[in-house]
Formats: C-alpha cells, sequence, structure tokens
C-alpha cells in the first residue's frame, strides 16, 4: 500500500535492502526513510523517562529501598526505562538502595500478558526484599499484577508508558506516577505532518526536549 501513511509506535523494524522485514534482525541493512518513505516509526527515550521516575522514587522513599521488575530480560525499552530509574533514584540519594527481577528471560506472554502472574511474582519479589518500599513494573498487563502486589502489601508503585492512574484504577490507592511516553503528543504530532505535507517517512526520536516523554501527575 505504497500511497498510505502508516504510524507505527515503539516500532523500529528491521528491513534489509529489498525493503523486506527481516524477523531474524540479521539483516538490517535497509534504510526505513529510502525504502519505506510513507512508514514513520515513532521511538522514545525511555531511559529520560525512567530516570524522571526514579527521581520521583527516591524523594519517596522512606527506607532508602527501592525496586523495579521488568518483563523480558530481551526488551530493550525495558531495560533503558529500569536504567534510567536507577540513575535517577540515585541523583537523589546517592547511597539508594536497588533490587530489581525479570519475570522472564524471554517468554514475552508470561512476561507481558499474564497479570495473575505478575500479582504472585510481584508478593514474592517484596517478600524477598524486605525494606523496599517502593516499586516500578515495566511489564504491561503483568506488570498490573504486580502493582496489585505493591497495593496488597501496603508499599508504592509506579506505572510505565502511560499515566496508570488514570488507565488502571485499581492502582489509585497506591500509585505514585508513571513514566510515561506522551502517545497523544507524538501521534498527533505525526498525523499533524501527514495533513500539511511535511511529514517524512523513517525512525523519529522523541525525548524530554522535544515532550515526547515525561512523568505522569503525582497521586
Amino acid at each position: 500500500n505504497p500511497d498510505i501513511w502508516f504510524i507505527g509506535v515503539d516500532q523500529d523494524p528491521c528491513i534489509n535492502a529489498a525493503g523486506d522485514v527481516d524477523p531474524s534482525f540479521k539483516d538490517c541493512s535497509g534504510v526505513i526513510a529510502t525504502l519505506l518513505p510513507k512508514y514513520i516509526a515513532l521511538n522514545y527515550q525511555e531511559d529520560q523517562a525512567g530516570y524522571l521516575a526514579g527521581i520521583v522514587a527516591a524523594s519517596a522513599s522512606k527506607s532508602g529501598i527501592i525496586g523495579a521488575v521488568g518483563g523480558v530480560a530481551v526488551c530493550g525499552p525495558c531495560v533503558r526505562y529500569i536504567q534510567g530509574y536507577y540513575l535517577g533514584a540515585q541523583s537523589v540519594n546517592p547511597n539508594i538502595k536497588r533490587d530489581s527481577a525479570w519475570v522472564s528471560a524471554s517468554d514475552f506472554t508470561k512476561g507481558f500478558f499474564d497479570q495473575p502472574g505478575g500479582a504472585t511474582f510481584g508478593a514474592q519479589f517484596i517478600k524477598q526484599h524486605p525494606g523496599i518500599d517502593v516499586v516500578f513494573q515495566v511489564a504491561g498487563n503483568t506488570g498490573n499484577g504486580v502493582i496489585d502486589a505493591a497495593c496488597a502489601a501496603g508499599i508504592s508503585a509506579i506505572g510505565v508508558d502511560v499515566d496508570q492512574y488514570q488507565s488502571y484504577p485499581a492502582s489509585q490507592k497506591c500509585i505514585l506516577t508513571s513514566a510515561e511516553k506522551h502517545l497523544t503528543v507524538t501521534v498527533a504530532a505525526s498525523i499533524q505532518g501527514i495533513s500539511d505535507g511535511t511529514a517524512k517517512g523513517g525512525k523519529v526520536i522523541f525525548n524530554a526536549a522535544n515532550d515526547g516523554v515525561g512523568v505522569a501527575a503525582f497521586y
């Protein structure tokens, strides 16, 4: 469909010189902007949003012990979120203790689509790290289960990608904030560019400098 614009959120496809997707990521020699001129791939600097969330976590922590749970260890954005989170926390308290765990090494169903499993994993994680009082989760629907575990344990949670106070109402009794990708801002900007004829295909990076990431309101 060469005459239709496509916008991909959180997508950085690997394409070969012929413009075909290589799911094995072995041949990524193709240039999206050249071979797919009407495909806009929106990417985000998750480490910056995580950094801001880490500042909130360290500022809110009374014990000086915070944690993070990621869905799948091979998820690049998840790693960046958590790395930024810990660096942000250290900027507030250089001596803060940081505990982290991954739900799975590579099972995306278990890592992102299993809320009951996330609740069990989160409860075990909290129990195994006494004193932890803030948990950041980067695990999709599984992460909602981690939030449930945090609320049940009477500690604080931090959401991810969107304002989870709004998107997951069950979190409202314990959520502090969420590390956000400003999806409305970034997708709207892409649509506006298509409408006024200024849009260009290719990979587009959004970060704090262009209002592409941030943190939700504090609760």
